[in-house]
Protein backbone atom coordinates (compact mmCIF):
# COMPACT_ATOMS: atom_id res chain seq x y z
CA UNK A 1 0.00 0.00 0.00
CA UNK A 2 0.92 3.63 -1.12
CA UNK A 3 -0.39 7.23 -0.50
CA UNK A 4 -1.52 6.78 -4.36
CA UNK A 5 -2.21 3.08 -4.58
CA UNK A 6 -3.37 -0.39 -2.98
CA UNK A 7 -2.39 -3.52 -4.61
CA UNK A 8 -3.89 -6.59 -4.25
CA UNK A 9 -2.84 -10.28 -5.01
CA UNK A 10 -4.30 -11.09 -8.28
CA UNK A 11 -6.34 -14.22 -7.90
CA UNK A 12 -6.93 -15.25 -11.93
CA UNK A 13 -3.16 -15.51 -13.01
CA UNK A 14 0.23 -16.90 -11.93
CA UNK A 15 3.54 -15.27 -12.21
CA UNK A 16 5.83 -16.37 -15.08
CA UNK A 17 8.66 -16.84 -14.49
CA UNK A 18 10.29 -17.25 -17.83
CA UNK A 19 8.59 -13.83 -18.80
CA UNK A 20 10.78 -10.58 -19.42
CA UNK A 21 8.66 -8.73 -17.23
CA UNK A 22 8.94 -9.49 -13.90
CA UNK A 23 5.24 -9.42 -12.57
CA UNK A 24 4.94 -9.85 -8.98
CA UNK A 25 1.46 -10.94 -8.82
CA UNK A 26 -0.83 -7.95 -7.63
CA UNK A 27 -2.87 -5.49 -9.57
CA UNK A 28 -3.12 -2.00 -7.86
CA UNK A 29 -6.09 0.28 -7.58
CA UNK A 30 -5.70 4.07 -6.74
CA UNK A 31 -6.74 4.99 -3.47
CA UNK A 32 -8.44 8.04 -4.36
CA UNK A 33 -11.92 8.33 -5.82
CA UNK A 34 -10.90 11.34 -7.76
CA UNK A 35 -7.69 10.09 -9.11
CA UNK A 36 -7.16 9.86 -12.81
CA UNK A 37 -6.44 6.39 -12.48
CA UNK A 38 -9.67 4.86 -11.18
CA UNK A 39 -11.30 4.72 -14.03
CA UNK A 40 -8.59 2.85 -16.18
CA UNK A 41 -9.46 -0.76 -15.22
CA UNK A 42 -12.78 -2.42 -15.23
CA UNK A 43 -11.84 -4.24 -12.61
CA UNK A 44 -13.02 -2.65 -9.41
CA UNK A 45 -12.92 -3.99 -5.63
CA UNK A 46 -15.47 -4.25 -2.64
CA UNK A 47 -14.87 -2.76 -0.14
CA UNK A 48 -13.38 0.25 -2.13
CA UNK A 49 -9.91 0.33 -2.47
CA UNK A 50 -9.84 3.95 -0.29
CA UNK A 51 -11.21 2.11 2.45
CA UNK A 52 -8.96 -0.99 2.42
CA UNK A 53 -5.64 -1.67 4.74
CA UNK A 54 -3.28 -3.84 4.67
CA UNK A 55 -3.69 -7.54 5.36
CA UNK A 56 -7.71 -7.02 4.26
CA UNK A 57 -9.72 -9.46 2.43
CA UNK A 58 -11.36 -7.58 -0.21
CA UNK A 59 -13.54 -8.97 -3.28
CA UNK A 60 -12.78 -8.31 -6.79
CA UNK A 61 -14.53 -8.12 -10.12
CA UNK A 62 -15.86 -6.12 -12.82
CA UNK A 63 -19.70 -4.80 -11.92
CA UNK A 64 -22.18 -4.60 -15.28
CA UNK A 65 -20.20 -1.98 -17.75
CA UNK A 66 -21.47 -1.44 -20.64
CA UNK A 67 -17.96 -0.93 -22.92
CA UNK A 68 -17.04 -0.76 -26.89
CA UNK A 69 -14.30 -2.95 -28.34
CA UNK A 70 -11.71 -0.75 -30.16
CA UNK A 71 -9.42 -3.63 -30.94
CA UNK A 72 -8.69 -7.01 -30.44
CA UNK A 73 -5.25 -8.53 -29.86
CA UNK A 74 -4.46 -12.11 -31.39
CA UNK A 75 -0.81 -13.37 -30.33
CA UNK A 76 0.63 -16.45 -31.89
CA UNK A 77 2.72 -17.15 -29.64
CA UNK A 78 0.70 -15.96 -26.98
CA UNK A 79 2.02 -12.73 -25.53
CA UNK A 80 4.37 -12.46 -22.85
CA UNK A 81 2.22 -10.04 -20.19
CA UNK A 82 4.03 -11.45 -16.60
CA UNK A 83 1.52 -14.21 -16.05
CA UNK A 84 0.09 -17.29 -17.17
CA UNK A 85 -1.74 -18.82 -19.23
CA UNK A 86 -0.16 -16.18 -21.66
CA UNK A 87 -2.78 -14.55 -23.27
CA UNK A 88 -3.56 -15.52 -27.14
CA UNK A 89 -6.34 -13.50 -27.50
CA UNK A 90 -6.92 -10.16 -25.49
CA UNK A 91 -10.23 -7.49 -26.26
CA UNK A 92 -9.01 -3.82 -25.61
CA UNK A 93 -12.12 -1.55 -24.68
CA UNK A 94 -13.76 1.61 -23.25
CA UNK A 95 -16.58 2.34 -20.86
CA UNK A 96 -19.18 3.15 -23.77
CA UNK A 97 -19.55 6.69 -21.93
CA UNK A 98 -15.87 7.46 -22.99
CA UNK A 99 -14.89 9.15 -25.86
CA UNK A 100 -11.09 8.68 -26.44
CA UNK A 101 -9.78 5.59 -26.59
CA UNK A 102 -6.88 5.76 -24.34
CA UNK A 103 -8.91 5.29 -21.17
CA UNK A 104 -9.31 1.65 -21.73
CA UNK A 105 -8.72 -2.05 -20.04
CA UNK A 106 -7.93 -5.45 -21.63
CA UNK A 107 -10.08 -8.69 -21.26
CA UNK A 108 -8.19 -11.43 -21.54
CA UNK A 109 -10.29 -13.74 -23.34
CA UNK A 110 -8.33 -16.95 -22.07
CA UNK A 111 -8.30 -15.87 -18.16
CA UNK A 112 -9.94 -17.41 -14.62
CA UNK A 113 -11.60 -14.63 -14.44
CA UNK A 114 -15.53 -15.11 -14.77
CA UNK A 115 -16.15 -12.56 -17.18
CA UNK A 116 -19.43 -12.85 -19.35
CA UNK A 117 -19.91 -11.01 -23.00
CA UNK A 118 -23.33 -9.83 -24.59
CA UNK A 119 -23.41 -8.29 -27.28
CA UNK A 120 -25.20 -4.89 -27.68
CA UNK A 121 -24.34 -3.58 -31.03
CA UNK A 122 -22.79 -3.44 -33.72
CA UNK A 123 -20.86 -0.38 -34.35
Amino acid sequence: MSRSEVSVEWPWAGIDPQSAFGWNGRRAFATSPDSPDRTMSLFKTDPEPWNLHVGDTCLVGIPETLVRVVDIGRYDPPQDVGWLPRPHTMLVVVPAEVLGEDDGDTIDLDSAALVTIELVSRG
